[in-house]
């Protein structure tokens, strides 16, 4: 044997062990430090119809990286700098996310933080190869609240004038205002499960899935991932325009209850069809004599074909070394952070919170169980304020946050308005201090509307002594002071006053700013300022 192979021989028996030991310990610590992100992305698999699929998503991604296995062994794993740079950089971005209580941060630095490992053993040719298998493990993230909320709100829309343009091919009268569809006799609300996500993130899971197996030209893998999108909005606008024709002729039973969820199934398989359809059509155009079966491959590499395989040096690195020390070195500094004892200051609770004042009288009202679930906020107070003389009424929301580390974050109401089917147009920033004649917040002013009613509404984040209008920015300051004050309280103002038909806007302005002057001042014993409490 000479010197070179030896050489060969020894690097590539050395770089087999490492790995038998480093990838364990490393991703037992990143499970370690990522816990809380893996517990919230399992709760919202568990508990969204959208994200279902995600516990599929990690097998399915195994089973990628096992077909590309033997050319990961044929290759040289060349480790690059880059890994320990991406994991430090995924490191903070889950610090950044843990403080400010972002796990969308979290969960996509905990995606990060597995290519970074990835890369620190089998290098950039390595990853270029097992590249299908880490994309793939995208889509077990959810998305963020406000993107999935605008995103749902734009879906209902659309799949609500589709659905009824199938109901008027029926020839059946029907009237559509927002998110509601008149019949006449009956009403049908298109709410946000309707809005067909719950069909949209699996197909385009599965679709990328199919585009990544198929075998031919590169843009039919593109057209068969991208199709899933319009097929899914038009399968589900067909799906409400049915229900309308069946509630119509065969009463409002027809939309509630099994049936319900027969269609919900019906239509997710025919999308499936669709797509299959999508499929055949490429293949029968190719004319290359190949059938649809050899397209998708699904061949999987024999244990004799992988022993048979003479595999590539490897060798340890300093760069793998140095992403191995980042992993351990992120176990205490986890610990550290679950082991701060974070400050919650005192206050008042909400029950005893004013409801009459001057001439101002309220009514306080609950928020059902199930969105309290939903929000998991510590507080809260909602009541309709009237006073004599104005036929409108100013509704109070306050929503309050102990502390915002575990999960339990405010909601913003650009996000929840639209799950209601109002459409939020001229947001604006409006300080009021003057208004008020005191130091009072700036917050942001805009009208909402649903078919003909208008509704002005005043919302501010109020934490830890500052009145916030931007939602990025109270999540930064969120993360700033929990590393300077131990605090994440904090809480969510919102008022809603109707405007008249035909009225003016400026009425509905002095109203809430009338009985802000009123309540304002009451704030500080419910929700706590900044250092000095």
């Amino acid at each position: 044997m000479t010197s070179g192979s030896r050489d060969a021989s020894q690097a590539t028996n050395g770089g087999a062990g490492y790995v038998v030991w480093m990838v364990p310990v490393a991703l037992a610590a990143l499970a370690f430090v990522f816990f809380k992100g893996l517990v919230e992305m399992e709760y919202r698999w568990s508990s969204t119809e959208e994200y279902s699929h995600g516990y599929m998503i990690p097998f399915v991604a195994l089973f990628l990286l096992w077909k590309v296995t033997p050319e990961l062994k044929r290759i040289d794993w060349q480790p690059t700098w880059w890994s320990p740079v991406l994991m430090l950089l995924a490191l903070l971005g889950w610090a950044l996310g843990e403080l400010s209580s972002l796990f969308i941060i979290v969960h996509y630095a905990m995606w990060a933080a597995l290519v970074a490992l990835a890369l620190a053993v089998i290098g950039w040719r390595g990853v270029r190869i097992a590249w299908a298998a880490l994309v793939y493990l995208v889509f077990t993230i959810p998305l963020p609240n406000f993107l999935y909320r605008g995103l749902s709100a734009k879906l209902q829309l659309i799949s609500t004038e589709l659905g009824v343009a199938v109901i008027r091919l029926f020839d059946i009268s029907v009237f559509v205002e927002g998110n509601v569809i008149d019949l006449g006799v009956y009403q049908l609300q298109v709410v946000e499960a309707c809005s067909g996500l719950s069909y949209l993130f699996p197909l385009m899971s599965f679709g990328f899935l199919i585009a990544v197996l198929y075998r031919g030209p590169r843009w039919h893998s593109w057209l068969i991932f991208l199709a899933t999108i319009p097929v899914t909005v038009l399968m589900n606008s067909f799906r409400i325009g049915m229900i309308g024709v069946t509630v119509e002729y065969w009463g409002i039973e027809m939309a509630e209850g099994v049936l319900h969820a027969f269609e919900g199934w019906f239509v997710f398989m025919a999308c499936l069809a669709v797509l299959a359809l999508l499929i055949w059509l490429l293949n029968a155009a190719n004319k290359d004599g190949r059938g649809l079966l050899d397209r998708i491959d699904l061949a999987t590499p024999a244990s004799a074909q992988l022993q048979a395989i003479q595999p590539g040096v490897r060798g340890t690195r300093m760069t793998t070394a140095a992403t191995l020390l980042l992993c351990l070195l992120a176990v205490p500094a986890s610990l550290a952070f679950n082991a701060r004892e974070e400050i919650v200051p005192q206050r008042e609770a909400f029950t005893r919170f004013p409801l009459i004042k001057h001439d101002w009288v309220g009514r306080e009202s609950k928020i059902e169980d199930n969105v309290l679930t939903e929000l998991l906020l510590s507080d809260y107070i909602i009541a309709d304020y009237h006073r004599p003389g104005d036929g409108m009424p100013v509704n109070l929301y306050i929503a309050y946050y102990n502390s915002q580390r575990t999960g339990a974050t405010i909601h913003s109401p650009r996000s929840c308005m639209p799950g209601g089917g109002w459409l939020i147009t001229d947001l604006s920033q409006l300080s009021l201090s003057d208004a008020l004649g005191m130091d009072g917040p700036s917050v942001n002013r805009t009208i909402i509307r649903l078919g003909e009613q208008r509704q002005l509404v005043y919302y501010w984040f109020q934490q830890r002594g500052r009145d916030i209008t931007n939602e990025y920015l109270a999540k930064w300051y969120l993360f700033q002071d929990s590393l300077t004050m131990a605090r994440t309280d904090g809480a969510l103002v919102r008022l809603v006053t109707p405007i008249a038909p035909g009225g003016d806007e400026a009425e509905a302005d002095a109203r809430l700013q009338a009985f802000l002057r009123d309540f304002y001042p009451e704030l500080p014993r419910f929700i706590p300022g900044g250092a000095g409490g």
